[in-house]
C-alpha cells in the first residue's frame, strides 16, 4: 500500500480558498457564462442548490421570494429562472406570470420547484405559462443540474424533460 503524504506545514491551509477558487472556476462551455436565478424561501434547499449550480460552472443569484427575483430580473436578466413554489409575498405562480405578461422576460426559460406531494391543478394554468420543467422537493441536486443542462441546451419549453407530480 502506498503512503499518502499530508502537509501539515502551518501554510497548508493558506493554499485552501484558491483551490476553491480554482474549482469554482471550472466551467464547461455549456455553463460559462450562464446565469441563473435561484428562488426559494428554504434557505437550506436554496443552498443546497447554489452549491451544487456553482460547482457545475453556473453564475448564481439567491434570492428569498418572488417580489425579490421579480426586482432582481428587471435589474438583470438571468439565462433560468428557478423558482420555488409556494413562498411569501409573491409566490412562484404569480412570479411566472410576471415573467410572461413582460416583453422583455416572455422567453425566459423557467423551472419551478415544489414540495413532494403537492398537486399543480389544471386551473394553474401551467400550459399557458410555458414552465420548461417541474421539480418535486427533495430532488437530487445531480438532476437539478442536468434539468438545467437540458432546458439551456434546448432553447425552447417543448423539448426539456418534464416530471409532473402525481
Amino acid at each position: 500500500m502506498k503512503a499518502i503524504k499530508m502537509n501539515t506545514s502551518p501554510n497548508y491551509l493558506d493554499a485552501f480558498p484558491q483551490a476553491v477558487t480554482e474549482l469554482n472556476q471550472t466551467t464547461t462551455s455549456s455553463t460559462a457564462g450562464k446565469r441563473i436565478l435561484l428562488v426559494d424561501d428554504e434557505m437550506h434547499i436554496l443552498r443546497a442548490a447554489e452549491f451544487k449550480l456553482k460547482r457545475s460552472g453556473y453564475e448564481i443569484e439567491c434570492v428569498e421570494d418572488g417580489q425579490q427575483a421579480w426586482e432582481a430580473i428587471q435589474e438583470q436578466m438571468p439565462d433560468l429562472l428557478i423558482t420555488d413554489f409556494h413562498m411569501p409575498r409573491l409566490d412562484g405562480l404569480g412570479l411566472c406570470r410576471l415573467v410572461r405578461e413582460d416583453e422583455a422576460t416572455r422567453q425566459l426559460p423557467i423551472i419551478m420547484l415544489t414540495a413532494k406531494g403537492f398537486e399543480m391543478t389544471s386551473d394553474d394554468n401551467l400550459e399557458s405559462l410555458e414552465i420548461a420543467a417541474i421539480l418535486a422537493k427533495p430532488f437530487s441536486p445531480r438532476g437539478l443540474v442536468n434539468c438545467v443542462e437540458a432546458v439551456l441546451t434546448t432553447g425552447s419549453f417543448e423539448q426539456p424533460p418534464i416530471s409532473y407530480l402525481r
